[in-house]
């Protein structure tokens, strides 16, 4: 839990998303000082204003003592702490347009999941690339979280994979509170590929759910979901264990099953008959996943490991190919060993 010296550190969260807005929230009520860069500078002042995100965390009221800002140099000058939780494709723009106000070894802690559609890299090479010449420190937080649930101090535990161990532990100090628990590995690479690869999965136990085939299924993709999660994440050098915890396993069960999934509710509704187009105009958040499902299926091909769960949803989502008729193909592969 937090200390009197652990609150010194001063975090800047990037991204007022429902995520980063309750995470950003959180450490401010656990006494760490904290400051929110806002996109839209009318978002900004109705915050500071009103002490509500009225746009992505409606009817939560937020801390007096978080600082709200727009402006991107005020936001980020004198932080410790970079919590970057912009979505997964707007990493690189985001992170190429502040390079000039990051300090040199400035500590990064990525929360956004995905991998990115263009170069098929995790956000850690992104990161690692974008800010090459200020030597970034990297750590990857994720896990089983919604934002909902978070920011109402339902009990939640994460995973946080930094390679620097005594990185690793003053961050999980910064980050825990009565509420919050956060659990440490040195391997960023399985945590940041779990939180990526659960929302493709996530979005076919919607869509399987939505075309009523019941919980056998359900339970048949987040298995068989975990599969791929691991034979992705060895190829990448990933350690294995990785996957069967918080943010492999766990992430995996939450995202699949829980109504406060986004990428799920996208899957539930492609199921139902709707059009992606149609679900992603009535939306104000991003489901990572349907980027995610692309970038993702490129890298198996690139890689050579096999992701049949990952390569149905890509051809549902951009070859039109109908729910039920991926369903059929994936029961009809060929026999084989689990």
């Amino acid at each position: 839990m937090n200390t009197e010296n652990s609150t010194a550190k001063r975090v800047t969260v990037l991204g007022a998303g429902a995520w980063g807005t309750t995470l950003a929230d959180m450490l401010a009520r656990n006494g760490v000082p904290t400051t929110l860069w806002v996109r839209e500078t009318d978002l900004a002042e109705r915050m500071r204003a009103e002490l509500v995100n009225d746009v992505f965390l409606p009817g939560v009221a937020l801390s007096p003592a978080l600082n709200v800002e727009s402006d991107p140099a005020t936001a980020l000058r004198g932080a410790d702490v970079y919590l970057l939780v912009v979505p997964s494709q707007f990493t690189r723009s985001t992170l190429a347009a502040f390079h000039d106000l990051f300090p040199q070894h400035p500590v990064i802690v990525c929360a956004s999941k995905g991998i990115e559609l263009d170069s098929l890299a995790p956000m850690s090479r992104v990161v690692a690339e974008t800010l090459e010449d200020k030597a970034p420190r990297y750590a990857s937080l994720s896990g089983p979280s919604f934002a909902a649930e978070v920011c109402r101090d339902m009990p939640t535990s994460v995973a946080l994979g930094c390679a620097d161990l005594d990185l690793a532990r003053e961050l999980r100090e910064l980050f825990s509170t009565p509420f919050f628990r956060v659990y440490s590995t040195p391997d960023f690479r399985g945590v940041e590929l779990g939180g990526a690869v659960k929302n493709v999965i996530a979005l076919a136990a919607g869509m399987s759910d939505g075309l009523g085939f019941g919980h056998d299924a359900r339970a048949a993709l987040i298995t068989r979901g975990l599969a791929e999660m691991s034979r992705l994440g060895a190829a990448m050098g990933a350690q294995e264990r990785t996957f069967m915890g918080l943010s492999g396993m766990g992430d995996l069960v939450l995202t699949c099953t829980g109504d406060l999934s986004r990428n799920r509710q996208v899957g539930l509704k492609i199921g139902q008959g709707r059009k992606l187009d149609e679900i992603i105009g009535e939306m104000k958040a991003v489901a990572e996943g349907v980027k995610t499902a692309a970038s993702l299926h490129a890298l198996a091909k690139k890689l050579g490991v096999e992701l049949p769960i990952t390569e149905q949803v890509h051809r549902i989502l951009y070859e039109d190919v109908e729910p039920r008729a991926a369903v059929t193909e994936l029961m009809s592969r060929a026999l084989k060993d689990e």
